[in-house]
Formats: C-alpha cells, structure tokens, sequence
C-alpha cells in the first residue's frame, strides 16, 4: 500500500518552487487577468488565496485593487515568512481549507492555485469555499490534470496515471522522492469535485492569447508563439479532443450562473459541461 497521507504542514520548506518570487508572481499576473476579464476590477472587493504559503500572489491580489485580502495555508514557515514582508496589506491566517474562518458568502473572490493534488481531503476545501464565496463571487482554479503525460513535481512521464504503491516505486526508483504524495485527478473527476459550481474553461483563451493573460510563462520563447498562432487558429472542435490529456486546466468557477464580462478573443472561454 502508498504511504497513508497526512498534511503537509511545511511544504515551502520541502518545495522550493514556492519560493521563487519572480515565478509566483508571473502566475499572480495570469490569475489576475482571467479573474478581470470574467468578473472585472477586484477594486474594493474582499478577496482571499487557499493554499498561499509566502504570499506572493496574496501581495500582487492586494496590488491589484482588492479592498482586502487574505492568505490561508497550513504552511507555517511560509506564513511566517509572508507576514514579515506582506502583513501590512495581506491578512494571513493559519488555517485548514476543510475549516475556513470566515463567515458564510463573506469573500467576493477565491484563488485556489495547484492546490487541490496537495490536500488531504479536497472536496471538503472546495465545500468550504463555495460556503464562504459571495452569490455573485468568482474561485479561480488551477488543476493539474491526472492524464497529462509529464508529472509536474517530479518530471517524470506517467506517474500519475500508476496506483499510489506503484507510483511510490517509480519516484523511488527515480531518486527524486521516497514516495509519491500528490492525488490528481481526471477531467470528468475534477468536474465531479466541483459539481456545486458553475464553471467556465480559461484554458485554451490563456493558451491562444497569453499576452492578454500574461501567460507567456507556459510556453515561453518561440515555442509559445508558435503555440498561440496553432491555438489561435485549430477550431473549437479540435481542440475538444485534446481536453481529457491536457496538463493543466484554468477554471472560473460561481455559485449563480454567470457569464464572462470580457470578451474579443480567438479561443473564447467555454462552459465546462456539468456531469
């Protein structure tokens, strides 16, 4: 049997890529800019990022207008280090996603951000966030999928695909961890998970347009124009059937049906159809 799974309660401490400021806050810019082009400003609305270990993103959502806003991670060294640089703007809280301190549809926006494969239990954090979300409030979600070819943390092809207690062989073997703890999902698991939320899909939008989103992180360089003139001009029914290995899905997810305010795109967001 895989190791039994408990929470990671210092995961910047293990995972350095938490820690690099420059990246962080280039993934701040893309949450940013779906978030503004579905909803709007976050002017003067109260807004709050599950699983924000050093703040970094919290910093940029305070940046960008928010009235106020809030950092929530069981990952006490981040928090620390958060608080000492972000404190003054960013109310950072120790807590679990499964119990969020906030009052019922107190938050107008939500970033839950390759969060979900790391929590134990994480349709009880999403019940808790679509508790604590505004009727009209957004939840932006970046979700690893479980059939993307490449496996984001450890690099290594298909790890995902394999039972807990061969995966924990294959990364063992590998050197690279002594055992696999990350739990991703499929598509249709995802879109399970979220069964309470309306959603909308940002991904191939953000992949055709990433200068409207600021996403040139995903594919830089050459690489990613040649990428976005592809996305930009393959028909919606094509880029269909890529859906299910896709490595990552960008979602805006509401409580009340609800279409995207912004529009003008080549590859426009689509709804994520329920189950």
């Amino acid at each position: 049997m895989g190791k039994e799974r408990v929470a990671q309660l210092e995961y910047s401490e293990f995972q350095s890529a938490m820690l690099d400021e420059e990246k962080r806050r280039r993934k701040a810019a893309k949450i940013i800019a779906v978030v503004e082009h579905f909803h709007g400003s976050l002017g003067g609305l109260t807004v709050g990022d599950v699983g924000c270990s050093a703040g970094f993103i919290a910093d940029e959502l305070a940046g960008a207008g928010a009235k106020h806003t809030l950092g929530i991670d069981i990952d006490v060294p981040g928090l620390s280090k958060a608080a000492d640089r972000f404190g003054e703007r960013v109310a950072f809280v120790c807590g679990d996603g499964t119990g969020l301190p906030f009052p019922d549809g107190s938050v107008d926006v939500l970033v839950f951000n390759h969060i979900y494969e790391h929590v134990v239990d994480p349709d009880a954090v999403v019940a808790e966030m679509h508790r604590v979300l505004s009727d009209d409030g957004v939840l932006y979600l970046g979700l690893g999928n479980r059939l993307g070819i490449i496996e984001p943390h450890y690099k290594l092809p298909f790890l995902s695909y394999l039972p807990p207690a061969l995966a924990d062989r294959y990364v063992r073997a590998s050197g690279r961890a002594d055992n696999y703890y990350e739990r991703f999902r499929t598509r249709r698991g995802l879109r399970r998970m979220l069964r309470a939320f309306h959603v909308w899909d940002y991904t191939f939008p953000v992949l055709a347009t990433p200068t409207r989103f600021a996403g040139s992180e995903l594919f830089p360089g050459a690489l990613g124009r040649l990428v976005q003139a592809v996305l930009a001009r393959t028909p919606r029914a094509v880029l269909r059937l890529l859906l299910p290995i896709v490595p990552t899905y960008l979602w805006v997810a509401t409580k009340t049906p609800r279409r995207p305010a912004g529009a003008d795109l080549p590859q426009p967001p689509e709804r994520v159809r329920p189950l």
